[in-house]
């Protein structure tokens, strides 16, 4: 029951999807790959460079400064890698030839889709379709931590009408909501066989955002996104018990965000930006699982601790006009972990990363921009200290990265 119990736990912390790879470029289980024109510059100054019709997701009040109608359409292919060395697990049984469970990343596609219209020069309608948050690990049937983690994978999409509104030359101001759908499915072995929760929800949120024009050449946005609450209903399985099969709910908020970003054009050539965002990963703090069905309906299947903490990311970057046509993109960023050392588990073995990042924009016409970035994410090595019950612990490091390749096409009509 203990075990799935903890799935369900992950299902809360793997529970904010945004995409089907693991945390791909941000904190927790957050996806930070949310535009192709933004990966090359590691996404630094998102809330102010209103480069595309994208920024209906990074800040509806920039899209004030997209004339017209646009679209645009972005890909990212992720490739995580998870790779678990063992320092000093113990384990009862024979764990099978692939003991440390080979490498829970896998290689993701995750689509990102923008629209804007400027209804006239003071008042804009936006769209975006996206996952911002995500998980998904998988790990070896027989490794040495197969009982506490072998599939974790969540999937959630995103809808997010926004509307934005030009006060005057200096100020605009900009709203929408946000409207998500989860599924998670979690699995690992147990004295029952193999285990696994199924489960989903709708949740519901907003979103404000401010743009200030201070001088001809630099502006700064500001952009918040609220909390999202889930209450996840769905089913825990047992293969070889299925008289311990029963309905569950856990309740689950998952975090706000507030990013500052500032743009600045030094000369014709140059583009500077920068974003600072923190991430109110705090209110993963634990999780209650409780059954709703059978004779134990109403109990705690379990309580969870996660003692997660709110977190910083830091970004800079720069664009160089090498022609009208051609822009170079360049950026570091470096996030955070909410994790720590005591409660991390290898369904999310997340640790500090930075990002080095560079791109290409094109346009080939007037009315088209074509962009590719590529960033690599140092992360720093994880380590879990999990206890098994009767199965044994499992003690060691993570050995993780992540590698980004975007492409965005934006038309203008």
């Amino acid at each position: 029951m203990r075990m799935i119990g903890r799935k369900i736990a992950s299902v809360a912390v793997a529970a904010a999807l945004g995409g089907m790879a693991t945390s791909a470029g941000a904190s927790g289980f957050a996806i930070g790959t949310q535009s192709g024109s933004g990966v090359g510059n590691a996404f630094a100054g998102g809330a102010a460079a209103a480069d595309d019709a994208s920024v209906a997701w990074f800040n509806p009040a920039a899209m004030t400064l997209i004339p017209g109608k646009q679209i645009a359409g972005a890909l990212h292919i992720v490739d995580p890698s998870f790779k678990f060395q063992n320092t000093s697990s113990t384990a009862v049984g024979l764990p099978g030839a692939n003991a440390d469970g080979g490498d829970g990343g896998d290689l993701t596609a995750i689509p990102n889709g923008y629209f804007t219209w400027a209804f006239n020069p003071n008042l804009s309608f936006g769209l975006a379709l996206n996952a911002p948050f995500g998980l998904k690990t998988e790990y070896d049937s027989g490794w040495r931590g197969r009982f506490t983690a072998i599939k974790s994978e969540v999937t959630a999409i995103n809808i997010n009408p926004s509307v934005g509104y030009k006060i005057n030359n200096t100020v605009s101001i900009g709203a929408g909501l946000s409207v998500q759908k989860l599924d998670a499915e979690l699995t690992n072995q147990s004295p029952g066989g193999l285990a696994k929760l199924e489960a989903d929800d709708m949740g519901y949120g907003f979103n404000l955002g401010a743009l200030f024009q201070v001088t001809p050449s630099t502006r700064i946005g500001a952009h918040y996104r609220s909390k999202i609450k889930y209450e996840l209903e769905g089913t825990a399985t047992f293969s070889a018990a299925p008289a311990g099969n029963s309905d569950v709910r856990a309740d689950l908020d998952v975090p706000d965000s507030l990013s500052i970003s500032v743009f600045t054009a030094l000369n014709p050539q140059w583009e500077l930006m920068g974003d600072i965002t923190r991430t109110g990963w705090s209110s993963v703090k634990q999780l209650q699982v409780i059954r709703t069905s059978g004779p134990l309906a109403g109990q705690t299947l379990t309580t969870l601790q996660f003692n997660w903490d709110s977190v910083w990311r830091y970004a800079v970057g720069a664009n160089y006009k090498l022609s009208p046509q051609t822009k170079l993109r360049f950026g570091v960023a470096f996030d955070e972990s909410p994790t720590n050392d005591v409660d991390r588990t290898a369904r999310l073995p997340d640790e500090d990363r930075t990002w080095v990042a560079l791109g290409i924009q094109w346009k080939p016409s007037k009315t088209s921009i074509l962009d590719v970035g590529y960033a690599h994410e140092f992360i720093k090595d994880a380590s879990i200290n999990n206890s098994q019950g009767a199965a044994g612990t499992v003690v060691g490091n993570f050995e993780n990265k992540v590698d980004i390749l975007s492409v965005q096409f934006s038309m203008s009509f």
